[in-house]
């Protein structure tokens, strides 16, 4: 997993940020830059899952902190009532990470293909994912299954159609 382009942000050198706060208000806060952090930690890495037990994110060498296993409980209960994250699993040791909700990736889509001239145009799945087009898009290397997700949402709304086709592509 490479961290080389993630800078963290400097809220994440401060000692009390890994253990959750008891006033709520505070804690509410906390919460908050959480979320924003993993959401830029695995967007800017396009990485997908988080996986609880692996994350790089709940110790922070430099200071000598980690959050301890109820805490990291708390933050992934907070990230999944979000809307930005999904288990993956029962046990919930996997979550998918939702960079963008599957209402606000259809918005971006409709608005990409507005301003691209693909309004009345056939796109393939692999071309939603990791076209050339797509490049610098909230979408570009998004789950197959987010996309697929938002593209519901479109046809819903009347935007597009989707077409079955031999592949998943």
């Amino acid at each position: 997993m490479s961290t080389s382009e993630f800078e963290y942000p400097e809220f994440y050198s401060f000692p009390p940020f890994f253990t959750i706060q008891p006033v709520i208000a505070t804690r509410e806060k906390q919460m908050a830059l959480w979320r924003d952090l993993i959401l830029r930690y695995y967007s800017t890495n396009k990485i997908k899952t988080l996986v609880v037990h692996d994350c790089p994110l709940w110790k922070n060498q430099k200071i000598k902190r980690e959050l301890n296993s109820d805490d990291i409980d708390a933050v992934m209960k907070d990230l999944v009532e979000s809307g930005h994250g999904e288990w993956e699993d029962e046990r919930q040791t996997r979550c998918r990470i939702l960079w963008r909700k599957p209402h606000q990736l259809a918005s971006d889509i409709y608005d990409w293909a507005q301003r691209n001239g693909f309004i009345n145009s056939v796109c393939t799945l692999y071309e939603l994912h990791s076209g050339e087009d797509i490049n610098g898009t909230s979408f570009q290397g998004a789950d197959e299954e987010l996309i697929r997700r938002a593209l519901s949402i479109l046809e819903e709304q009347g935007k597009c159609t989707i077409f079955q086709g031999d592949t998943s592509d």
